[in-house]
């Protein structure tokens, strides 16, 4: 099937994908991955484009996106993990479970300086969407002195081959703990720091019948130190998923942003099976 709506040519479809798998490998812009599929074979081939095929443009890469649309991009992650599911590279016995940020600008002196000019004494969760560019990003806060403008990256991770099995992006205000009904597992023990010992937290892993493997406050009672740094050693290799992971936000809006997200989740899966020496999981 080609896509003759999309592109002056009209190219397949499944090449435009590859060619989306490629750019969050890379880390790519829309006019690096133009570039590179004109000048790099292996590129090329990557795709499904002969040597001297005509590549698609970085407009083409734009209204791509818009095409495939967050829900089918869903659609594609939940088939990928159905079938990881099924070859049994993924389990719900043990998931890792955490938040990072997704920077959606580094500074908003321009808006900044809207607000002040309106009367306002300085930009907050209360005023920003006022004079803000992308009105679904907030201000969030992590660990008390890290601030930052835009949004989280709630993942879940399955712990017996580090696939990430859900992901939502939320907005930045949402706490990791609010956030964990998005990506809580069916059943299995949810490995998680202290941000998730919370009231809400143990009650949507109840709901979702989890045990609640969450690292508990130093100020309560019932902490275990001894299991808690257990919890804490098995929870130290999962949390680089998020070292490979752009944390800067490339479009505006939360649907958007989730697009970013579910592409960034499948490439870490593809990733991943490449480094386990996977069979394949398409027959």
């Amino acid at each position: 099937m080609y896509n003759k709506e999309v592109g002056r040519p009209g190219f397949h479809i499944e090449s435009g994908f590859a060619a989306l798998v490629l750019q969050w490998m890379e880390d790519l812009s829309d006019r690096e991955l133009e570039r590179l599929l004109t000048e790099n074979i292996a590129a090329k081939f990557f795709c499904g484009f002969d040597i001297t095929e005509k590549t698609p443009d970085h407009t083409y890469f734009c209204e791509l996106r818009k095409k495939i649309g967050t829900s089918r991009l869903e659609k594609l992650f939940n088939l990928v993990n159905d079938n990881l599911r099924s070859k049994g590279l993924v389990s719900n016995v043990f998931t890792f479970v955490d938040a990072s940020t997704m920077i959606s600008k580094l500074a908003l002196w321009d808006e900044r300086d809207k607000a002040i000019k309106a009367g306002e004494e300085k930009l907050t969760n209360s005023n920003v969407e006022n004079y803000a560019k992308d009105k679904d990003a907030s201000y969030g806060c992590k660990g008390g002195d890290k601030y930052w403008y835009g949004y989280k990256r709630n993942v879940a991770v399955c712990m017996k081959h580090g696939f990430v099995t859900k992901v939502a992006a939320t907005t930045a205000k949402i706490t990791d703990a609010k956030a964990l009904k998005y990506v809580c597992p069916k059943g299995g023990m949810v490995v998680a720091d202290k941000g998730y010992c919370t009231r809400d937290a143990a009650r949507v892993m109840e709901m979702n019948d989890c045990h609640n493997g969450a690292i508990k406050k130093n100020n309560m009672t019932a902490k275990n130190h001894q299991k808690d740094n257990f919890i804490s050693a098995i929870r130290m290799p999962y949390e680089s998923t998020f070292s490979k992971m752009d944390n800067h936000v490339r479009y505006c809006g939360l649907a958007k942003v989730q697009f970013q997200a579910f592409m960034q989740s499948i490439v870490h899966n593809f990733k991943r099976l490449i480094a386990i020496d996977a069979p394949p999981i398409f027959s």
